[in-house]
């Protein structure tokens, strides 16, 4: 019992952030719903289709937060100094290519799920250029990605005549494409550099959440009404045999209507600008508004914030269940199972929380980290004759 007691007073106290444990597990329930969930389409006039909101977002959510996270690991408000830089690079590679292999190990249960742990594990690798940069640099960074990595990425695939390779396939042409995602995790670790848990910080970040909407969904409202084709139509587009062909292939391919389709594209995973600035910005809504609620609604809250803090094993336990009861690619969509799996989720992770403490693959990932980052022991030293 006191254990229990201690655990209401004592869980989500500094230096954790009560409110970004309650965004993480908000981005665990909406993946789950984006999974199995049965949302239809949105309409923002129709209440009872706001569920479909967990598309692409919840995934942004898990994505910034990991900028965040990654920010508070390496120094806070304050870049790490460059003594512990390569002890930090070391760390970072650890702890990728242990969730790398996680999902590594969920994509081969053969379920339908787009699994964000592959090139989550690679993200924690590509920011480590980044580790001492200010926010403003980091924000520039970001912002750059968002308004000119579509259009350029579109504008590079018409050029080439879209090539495919399972190394440009994973990086820059799936779900997840790291043009996008590496915008998401920089503009996290912007945040996480300036107080994240102070309430003027929440309230700013709050604002600009807000302006990102506008500016983003307001830009995909116009690619609609200007009637700009969000996809390129590539019906009738045919590889060449060689140089002669390559006008008209270069033609069909249509680099013009590619860099617009980027440019105006909001959809869900569609990984054009308007996309990235208008979710991005309903991302960092939902992270300001988790932070200013975190202590009034404290108490109502703590259970989301277990899930949150272990969001790794949440996830795992997620897919780990789609494929216990679809089977091997099996495919349904169940708001009941998505009820169920929430609430199961919230049970067991604040169990664990009470009595254990970390997450289990939280701890597996971390134990990954320290011994890589760890110098190898000196080998003995041979006695001399």
């Amino acid at each position: 019992m006191k254990r229990v007691q201690r655990w209401f007073r004592e869980f989500g106290r500094p230096p954790r952030v009560l409110g970004l444990d309650i965004a993480r597990g908000l981005a665990i329930l909406g993946m789950a719903g984006a999974h199995i969930g049965e949302t239809g389409a949105l309409d923002l006039l129709d209440p009872s289709t706001w569920s479909a909101l967990v598309h692409g977002r919840s995934s942004i959510l898990f994505a910034v937060l990991a900028g965040v996270s990654i920010a508070l690991m390496t120094g806070r408000t304050e870049p790490p100094a460059p003594e512990r830089v390569p002890g930090i690079r070391l760390n970072l590679v650890g702890r990728g290519a242990a969730i790398f292999l996680i999902g590594l190990g969920l994509e081969m249960l053969g379920t339908p799920i787009a699994v964000i742990l592959t090139l989550y594990g690679l993200l924690y690798v590509a920011v480590i250029p980044f580790l001492r940069w200010r926010p403003w640099q980091l924000l520039t960074a970001a912002a750059a990605l968002a308004l000119l990595g579509p259009v350029l990425l579109a504008l590079l695939t018409a050029l080439t005549l879209h090539p495919y390779a399972e190394g440009i396939g994973f990086v820059l042409y799936g779900s997840y494409p790291i043009t996008v995602w590496l915008a998401f995790v920089l503009g996290g670790m912007a945040l996480g550099r300036m107080r994240v848990a102070d309430t003027a910080t929440a309230l700013v970040t709050f604002g600009v959440g807000v302006g990102l909407m506008v500016v983003g969904y307001g830009l995909g409202l116009v690619g609609a009404l200007a009637g700009v084709p969000t996809v390129v139509d590539g019906a009738t587009w045919a590889p060449p045999s060689g140089w002669s062909g390559y006008p008209k292939a270069l033609s069909d391919a249509d680099p013009v209507g590619s860099m617009l389709a980027a440019l105006f594209a909001s959809e869900p995973h569609s990984g054009g600008t308007a996309e990235i600035l208008g979710s991005g910005g309903f991302v960092l809504v939902v992270i300001a508004l988790c932070l200013l609620l975190s202590r009034p609604l404290r108490w109502i809250l703590l259970p989301l914030g277990a899930l949150g803090s272990m969001p790794l094993s949440a996830y795992t336990l997620h897919v780990v269940s789609v494929a216990l009861i679809g089977g091997p690619g099996g495919f349904f969509q169940s708001n009941a199972f998505w009820g169920v799996t929430a609430v199961v989720l919230f049970v067991v992770a604040t169990v664990w929380s009470m009595f254990v403490g970390r997450g289990p693959l939280e701890r597996l990932v971390g134990r990954a980290a320290t011994a890589m980052a760890t110098p190898p022991r000196a080998a003995a030293a041979v006695p001399q004759e």
